[in-house]
């Protein structure tokens, strides 16, 4: 029996997908798994992807070399959204969705409030390629839609060490290794391995960095004149948070980096135990998981890094008197 998902998908002749600003891996794992399903199961229809910029270790992926980056004067009967916890996460390409004959979203992330003519927000699911799964008829899923999302899962579940990663996550990833999914060339590939001038990102992030709150808290920040001077962009910074947040004694790290406008810093959040930091990327206009979180804030870094660690330590602190 067919559910609701794969009926909207079968009633339409033309279907667009959507990812959100600085695609990461369950991102773009996620929307090339969706792309791959349909290529594989419904090949009369047409698919098109729209998304930025994305790190050149995904390539390899079926249907990577087909994702569209700039605007086309194109409507579609059917928008999905994927891995967005709002509608303005699609940059210029949220337009494709308010034209649209008919709209679905699906993500997992617990501060999407539900948009869409249909919306399949799973937050017990690790990743969004998690969440996809579950919706798609298994015995029709190939070997290029399982490594696909394979790879979104292995990213957003940190290769399986999160706290988000769930029995049921990891019964899925056997299926999809089963089904074809290349685990090494996965995670070493496009998890582990880091380019010359991301290493050196890597190291300038480390040195900003010092510790806060009798070392429970971690703060790092670059600003765009580094970025400019080492010729880099931000898909050279992936993996500096999660470096901080393994610190030993930090609880909660911050991560800041001022690029690609001068200002305008994007801030990324993880924590180990206890501060809830989509909470905080939520009043910063952001959102997120408990543990991993994020926001983009316009003013002064110092002036920023005060502001959150300051709701980084309220948290801290109720902890402390429980």
């Amino acid at each position: 029996m067919l559910n609701d998902f794969i009926k909207e998908i079968e009633k339409a002749d033309s279907i667009v997908i959507l990812g959100h600003l600085r695609p990461d891996g369950d991102c773009v794992g996620s929307c090339l798994g969706m792309y791959n399903y349909i290529y594989d199961n419904y090949p009369d229809k047409t698919v098109d992807i729209y998304l930025d910029e994305f790190k050149q270790e995904f390539s390899f992926l079926r249907g990577a070399s087909e994702i569209l980056h700039e605007k086309q004067e194109r409507v579609y009967d059917l928008c999905i959204s994927l891995d967005s916890g709002d509608l303005a996460r699609h940059g210029e390409f949220e337009t494709y969705f308010y034209e649209a004959r008919r709209t679905l979203c699906v993500d997992h992330h617990i501060s999407n409030l539900g948009f869409g003519d249909v919306c399949f927000l799973k937050t017990e699911c690790s990743a969004t390629a998690e969440a996809i799964f579950t919706l798609l008829d298994e015995d029709k899923i190939g070997m290029e839609c399982a490594e696909c999302l394979y790879l979104g899962i292995v990213h957003d579940t940190g290769v399986f060490k999160y706290t988000n990663t769930t029995r049921q996550t990891m019964e899925i990833a056997g299926i999809l290794i089963e089904k074809g999914a290349r685990s090494p060339l996965v995670i070493d590939g496009t998890f582990y391995k880091k380019t010359f001038k991301q290493n050196k990102m890597l190291s300038r992030a480390l040195d900003a960095a010092f510790l806060m709150f009798d070392g429970k808290v971690i703060v790092s920040c670059i600003t765009k004149d580094v970025f400019d001077a080492n010729d880099a962009t931000n898909l050279d910074t992936d993996g500096v948070v999660d470096a901080l947040r393994i610190t030993e004694g930090v609880e909660c790290a911050l991560w800041m980096y001022e690029y690609p406008k001068k200002g305008t810093f994007k801030c990324s959040l993880r924590s180990n135990n206890i501060v809830n930091v989509n909470l905080i990327a939520c009043r910063l206009g952001g959102g997120g998981h408990i543990r991993a979180a994020g926001c983009e804030v316009e003013g002064d870094k110092d002036t920023i890094i005060l502001k959150v660690t300051d709701m980084i330590k309220e948290q801290l602190e109720t902890e402390s008197t429980v």
